[in-house]
C-alpha cells in the first residue's frame, strides 16, 4: 500500500472469529491524518449493520495547503452481507472529487467466484478468493477477529484497481498514543520486502477491536500516519 487513505484490507484464514451476535449495529469514527507531523485531512466514517446487511462510508476532507491545491473530498462506500465470518462485501466505490479519472469501483460475485474491477469505465474481471475484503471493510473485519493468538496474517484485498496479497506479523502488549489518549493494544506489521511501502496498524481491543493508529512509509521513507480521533459504537 502506497497512501494511508486506502487503509487496510484483509483474509484471515486462520484466525478465531468473534461473536456475530455481539457486533456492534453502529460505529462513528474519525481520524487527522498526518505526513512529516503535518496534518493533511479529516476522515469521517460510519458503519450501520441492520441485521445482516451493513453499509459503510468514509468522507475524506482535505484541510490546511492540501485543501488549497486539492480542495475535492473523497467519498468511498461498501456494502454487503454480515455473517459469523464477518464482512462480505457486495459492492465497493471510491470516488475523487473534482478528478473523475480516479473514480474506482468493486463488484463482488461470491455465487460465481469473480471479481470485476471498474477503474474509469473499464471493466477487468478476476477470481474472487473467499473471504476478501475492499479497504474500507478491512478495518471494520476486525470487529470479528479475535487476533491474541495469532503471530501472522495472510489477507486478500482490494482497492478497486487490483486485488493483491499481503503478509503481516503480530505483537501483542504494545502502547499507542492518539488524540483519544494512550492505550495498550496489538501492533501489525507488514513484513518488510525490499523496494515496497510498510504498514503498522495498532488494534485497541475495548468492546471491539479497532484500529486506533495505522502508519504507512512508502519505499521512499516518506511517512504518513492516520490517528483517531472519536470513536463511538452502539451495541
Amino acid at each position: 500500500m502506497k497512501y494511508p487513505l486506502r487503509s487496510f484490507a484483509w483474509l484471515f484464514l486462520c484466525v478465531s472469529l468473534s461473536s456475530f451476535a455481539a457486533s456492534p449495529s453502529r460505529v462513528l469514527a474519525s481520524y487527522d491524518v498526518y505526513k512529516g507531523g503535518i496534518k493533511l485531512a479529516q476522515i469521517d466514517e460510519i458503519y450501520t449493520r441492520q441485521k445482516d446487511h451493513y453499509t459503510l462510508s468514509s468522507t475524506t476532507r482535505p484541510v490546511g495547503l492540501l485543501a488549497i491545491f486539492k480542495p475535492g473530498k473523497i467519498l468511498i462506500k461498501s456494502k454487503g452481507l454480515v455473517s459469523e465470518k464477518g464482512l462480505q462485501p457486495s459492492r465497493f466505490s471510491d470516488q475523487r472529487e473534482n478528478d473523475e479519472s480516479r473514480n474506482r469501483s468493486a463488484e463482488f460475485d461470491w455465487n460465481a467466484g469473480k471479481l470485476t474491477l471498474i477503474n474509469h469505465e473499464e471493466h477487468s474481471v478476476f477470481p474472487l478468493p473467499e473471504g476478501t475484503q475492499d479497504r474500507l471493510s478491512a478495518m471494520y473485519q476486525f470487529m470479528f477477529l479475535s487476533l491474541a493468538k495469532t503471530d501472522t496474517l495472510s489477507f486478500h484485498m482490494t482497492n478497486g484497481n487490483k486485488i493483491d496479497t499481503y503478509n503481516y506479523r503480530v505483537t501483542s502488549s504494545q502502547n499507542v498514543t492518539v488524540p483519544l489518549g494512550k492505550f495498550k493494544g496489538l501492533y501489525v506489521a507488514s513484513v518488510p520486502e525490499v523496494d515496497a511501502s510498510r504498514t503498522e496498524i495498532w488494534l485497541v481491543d475495548d468492546l471491539v477491536s479497532f484500529p486506533y493508529k495505522m502508519v504507512i512509509t512508502d519505499k521512499d521513507g516518506e511517512k504518513f500516519s492516520q490517528e483517531l480521533t472519536k470513536f463511538e459504537l452502539v451495541p
